[in-house]
């Protein structure tokens, strides 16, 4: 039953220490030198080892923290490791920001179970028990504490109480690793986590479970921990100096056995670095291991045409570049005037999640092969995978996508939020390609969240980048055109607090929707079929604006463009399908025929509707439902000026809604009254 069990919950099979590094960061390699960090590691040790009593006031809960690279993540992954071995590990859980599911939790909890279930196989029956009692428990519609409480702590306390891990408990309590707190990108549901961790263990004292937890000071976090209930550890305070030249001194000589070019020079000038090298050095680093490991990959990495420098040059130069940022600006200029650079390390540094080289290739539409050339020459920065099929190229360190993604430190290398717009759009495109079918990969799930991305960035001139993409050139050949994007993410920004314009919203949709269905490109009829969730966070919320005559003329226009385009289309499909029937009838062959969408019939062409008029549509979205709700508020528009019988025809007061009601449609467009709910 545990495997079954396991498959049911569905873990995250890269968020624990068993996870390869390499393509699942943090990778920490230079912090997890052997013989490192001892005295820091002895710490933790003999807090997890004391034992529950209690009358004694230890703490259930430990917080590492310290800053960006001090090497958090590879005490984390010790402590885990230690603790596998000797059977007394839990779980383990690295957060790691843009990795997909492991920068939320979602998924926290079902991950801690299923490793549960592996540690301690006695707990299966009690979360089996859990989830038949409570068939929602696995789904996001139940809290994050109510998931933690029954999946993971009760069930190892009822194996605790039946004493079926008692030989193990012998050695001490059991841990539960969680390493990376602020790179989980849900604050709320971090000190949601946190709350209901410290009230469990001021509920049950006694229960042998500790929590060891890493990560930034972040106010979020910070506020909940620092308290008499957690035991805290400031890394910054464990000078780290002799740890960082052991892995300096370590990582060089091993280096040296293979490079011609270092043997060569230490046959001929002696040992290098020397020591006043690996003195300066150190100093130069000042405690930081994520520091040590870019800057020993600057010096060692291979020559280049246009960097043809050796590593005893490079050591010097290293020393002039004062952090992390001087040396990201020299590793990413090795490739700068490559093909392709700016959208291969733009891509990179917003994806939502990593991926292999040879899906990034496809989503911009590029060769495989040119993205290796660019990557290559940055992998003091950047892991780059050994096969293009299967690894995934991911930064070493998340403050080379904070670097690339803050203007005043990476200048000319800066990564706009505006590139969202590209990104979500080449998604989008994707989606439609016949070659791999609506469900792509990496589009299907993402599109929508990187225009939500451009849309609510205030460093972005919203309708001036919207005019851009419209002359924009795109790498792709077979794609949608960029009329059907345009529509339906200008229609869907409608559920957006945050949207300036409405009424630019509604006509701009109106018009790229015209252009998407005159348009002679294959993929349209797809596109008007095809029905799209866009993942956006929803608030209530209610605006009115002034609906004008002006803005009336304007979708009328464009709708019925838009329907004599669609009924022209129809009228074609359905002389093509006689054709080929008639042809095929002949030779005596049959065949099945898939209904096109372009003969299901408008809705609202044409119709007048009473007062008492009420219409839902399902918006999740297609180009057919975007057409039959401005359809709607076109006709809903004539109809009261002619019930007001008021001319010249004064403004309408429309009004836009967004409810937030579990079975009902969230989005809802009224004139006075009148409403059409749409489900986006």
């Amino acid at each position: 039953m545990p495997s079954d069990l396991i498959l049911r919950l569905n873990p995250i099979v890269d968020a624990s220490h068993t996870r390869n590094r390499k393509t699942s960061p943090p990778d920490s390699e230079s912090a997890c030198f052997p013989g490192t960090r001892k005295v820091v590691i002895r710490g933790i040790t003999s807090w997890i080892d004391t034992r529950i009593i209690l009358s004694t006031t230890t703490a259930h809960v430990y917080w590492l923290h310290g800053f960006a690279g001090s090497g958090k993540s590879a005490i984390s992954l010790e402590i885990a490791r230690i603790y596998a071995g000797s059977g007394r590990l839990l779980a383990s859980y690295f957060f790691f920001r843009n990795a997909g599911d492991r920068s939320g939790v979602a998924r926290f909890a079902a991950t801690l179970a299923g490793q549960l279930v592996a540690a301690v196989p006695a707990t299966a029956s009690f979360i089996q028990a859990a989830i038949e009692a409570e068939p929602g428990l696995l789904t996001q519609g139940v809290s994050l504490a109510t998931q933690l409480e029954r999946l993971v702590y009760e069930p190892f306390r009822a194996a605790v109480k039946r004493g079926v891990i008692f030989k193990t408990l012998i050695k001490g309590p059991f841990v539960v690793v969680v390493d990376g707190l602020d790179e989980c990108e849900d604050k709320q549901g971090v000190m949601d986590f946190i709350d209901h961790m410290l009230d469990y263990f001021k509920r049950h004292p006694s229960i042998p479970l500790r929590f060891f937890i890493a990560s930034r000071v972040e106010e979020h976090i910070r506020t909940r921990l620092q308290n008499d209930i957690a035991l805290l550890d400031n890394l910054d305070d464990h000078v780290a100096d002799k740890d960082i030249e052991m892995f300096l001194e370590g990582s060089f000589q091993a280096v040296a056995l293979n490079d011609r070019v270092i043997q060569e020079y230490v046959r001929a000038h002696g040992k290098w670095p020397t020591q006043s090298d690996m003195n300066q050095l150190v100093k130069h680093i000042k405690g930081s291991f994520v520091l040590a490991s870019a800057v020993f990959k600057f010096i060692v990495q291979p020559a280049t045409e246009e960097d043809p420098s050796t590593p005893m040059e490079r050591l010097p130069l290293t020393l002039k570049l004062n952090g992390l940022d001087p040396l990201y600006t020299q590793t990413l200029a090795r490739s700068q005037h490559l093909p392709h650079f700016p959208h291969i390390i733009s891509a990179i540094a917003l994806l939502e999640r990593p991926l292999p080289i040879v899906e990034i290739a496809t989503l911009l539409a590029i060769e495989g092969f040119e993205i290796v050339h660019v990557l290559l020459n940055l992998q003091a920065i950047i892991h780059v995978p050994g096969t293009d099929e299967e690894g995934k190229v991911t930064v070493c360190h998340t403050s080379l996508r904070d670097f690339l993604t803050t203007a005043s430190r990476s200048g000319r290398f800066f990564v706009p939020p505006s590139f969202h717009l590209y990104l979500s759009y080449w998604s989008f495109s994707f989606l439609f390609e016949t070659s791999r079918g609506p469900d792509y990969g990496y589009g299907w799930g993402y599109f929508g969240r990187h225009w939500r991305c451009f849309a609510l960035s205030g460093a972005c001139n919203f309708v001036n980048e919207i005019e851009r993409l419209k002359v924009f050139q795109p790498l792709h050949t077979d794609k949608v055109p960029h009329y059907a994007f345009l529509c339906s993410m200008l229609f869907s920004s409608l559920s957006l607090e945050s949207l300036d314009d409405i009424l630019y919203a509604l006509t701009e949709s109106a018009n790229q929707l015209a252009l998407a269905v005159e348009s002679p490109e294959r993929h349209i009829e797809l596109w008007l079929e095809q029905l799209l969730v866009y993942d956006y966070t929803l608030d209530d919320f209610g605006r009115t604006v002034q609906f004008t005559e002006q803005t009336y003329e304007a979708l009328k226009h464009d709708l019925q463009r838009a329907s004599t385009a669609i009924r022209a289309k129809v009228c074609l499909l359905n002389f093509i399908l006689l054709a080929l029937t008639r042809k095929i009838e002949s030779t005596g062959t049959s065949v099945v025929f898939r209904k096109s969408i372009l003969q299901i019939s408008l809705n609202w062409t044409g119709k007048k509707l009473r007062s008492d008029d009420n219409v839902n549509f399902q918006l999740e979205l297609s180009g057919i439902n975007i057409f039959n709700a401005l359809e709607w508020i076109v006709a809903r528009a004539e109809f009261k000026w002619e019930e007001a019988k008021i001319t010249p025809r004064r403004p309408l007061e429309f009004t836009l809604k967004v409810h937030q009601v579990p079975g009902f449609n969230p989005l809802v467009f009224s004139f006075d009254g009148a409403h059409v709910a749409s489900d986006i």
